[in-house]
């Protein structure tokens, strides 16, 4: 696992909050951030979507991202499962 610093852990929190389909109050409980900070990141960290991107384009990208989206929170979830079963095997 590579480096993360704290921009980049607040645009994947913001990344999170928008795109995960949890409400930022889970979001921000699962990051173990405090609610109205999270909403400052989302304030500050505004997509920024070029204009003159073609539509076909930025499907595509939704696509794209809308299928990482669902192999993190597969991946989230068995993370989840795994660490709930080795704290039970103590």
């Amino acid at each position: 696992m590579g480096h993360v610093d704290g921009e980049d852990f607040k645009r994947e929190a913001v990344r999170l909050a928008r795109n995960s389909g949890l409400t930022r109050k889970q979001v921000a409980a699962d990051l173990g951030i405090g609610l109205s900070t999270l909403g400052k990141w989302i304030s500050a960290y505004r997509p920024e979507v070029p204009t003159d991107l073609p539509s076909a384009d930025l499907l595509k990208e939704v696509e794209q991202l809308r299928r990482e989206n669902r192999i993190l929170k597969e991946e989230r979830d068995i993370l989840r499962k795994a660490t709930a079963f080795f704290a039970s095997r103590k």
